[in-house]
């Protein structure tokens, strides 16, 4: 008699818990996934007052510009960064190449990393917005509630492929922080993320069109912003964001691989002497 498998959504769901207890034991991550952004939002509303002006649009208070734009670095944080660290580690000790060896299918391990991402970028996004509604007076409609929630499923979905590629493009486990850091802290200080850009440069205004964290922090912030009409999608920047999840995935399907790098490097050399001698 064949032995039966679990069913393919249970696999999926016991590597989402496995990651998720992974996640909360490493406490450094849930720092800076977590209370770094909270930190800021706290930081902001202390420090700022009033009405912030971000070029091109109407004016926002403190908690409605800085609550949105911060659940949504919590996110891409959780998503894009938490992947590219920890999956680029994870595959330079090791446990990639040993969870490919079990019975369980590859794509089920890598579908829970990714799944346990976006659950914590879920817990990010639902504490940065609790905390905006329940201290700083930000307004929810419920018009616009959809477009937030489908907002930032494009988005996770987005970073989570682009975390992927990037662990794959990472060197090695201990160069993916610096290469994640890299590509995501300058964009968020151009993308109306930390600070409202009111008039800048032609050219920066360009670049931040270009990638997709703008497009997600703008989109989210319109369905909390009281100028919103109507159900509040943004269609363009839905249509960046999924540009930018096809060409994540599309990189992460040439460049990821299972083994460490150092022993497929020294597996090449290796295969590569005996013809030398001949």
């Amino acid at each position: 008699m064949a032995e039966r498998r679990p069913p393919t959504l249970r696999l999926v769901a016991a590597q989402v818990r496995y990651q998720n207890r992974v996640f909360w034991r490493t406490p450094i991550g849930a720092v800076f996934t977590l209370a770094f952004p909270l930190m800021f939002l706290v930081l902001f509303n202390l420090l700022f007052h009033g009405t912030i002006q971000v070029a091109g649009r109407d004016p926002l208070t403190v908690a409605q510009f800085y609550a949105p734009s911060l659940a949504v670095f919590a996110a891409a944080s959780a998503t894009y960064t938490n992947l590219t660290v920890g999956t680029a580690i994870a595959r330079d000790a090791g446990i990639l190449k040993r969870f490919r060896g079990t019975p369980l299918p590859p794509w089920a391990y890598l579908a829970g990393r990714v799944g346990s991402a976006v659950w914590i970028a879920v817990l990010a996004v639902v504490l940065m917005l609790g905390v905006g509604v329940a201290a700083y007076g930000l307004e929810v409609r419920a018009a616009a509630l959809p477009a937030a929630v489908v907002t930032f499923g494009v988005g996770a979905a987005c970073f989570a492929a682009l975390g992927v590629a990037m662990a794959g493009v990472a060197k090695s486990g201990d160069a993916a922080p610096a290469l994640a850091n890299f590509t995501i802290l300058p964009l968020a200080f151009i993308s109306d993320v930390f600070l409202p850009l009111d008039d800048p440069p032609r050219w920066l205004e360009g670049v931040a069109d270009v990638f997709p964290l703008k497009h997600f922090a703008r989109a989210f912030q319109d369905a909390f912003s009281p100028f919103t009409t109507g159900a509040g999608f943004r269609w363009s920047a839905l249509a960046v964001m999924g540009v930018w999840a096809a060409v994540g995935a599309v990189i992460a399907l040439r460049t990821f691989g299972w083994e460490p790098r150092a022993q497929r490097a020294g597996g090449r050399g290796r295969r590569a002497s005996p013809s030398r001698g001949r």
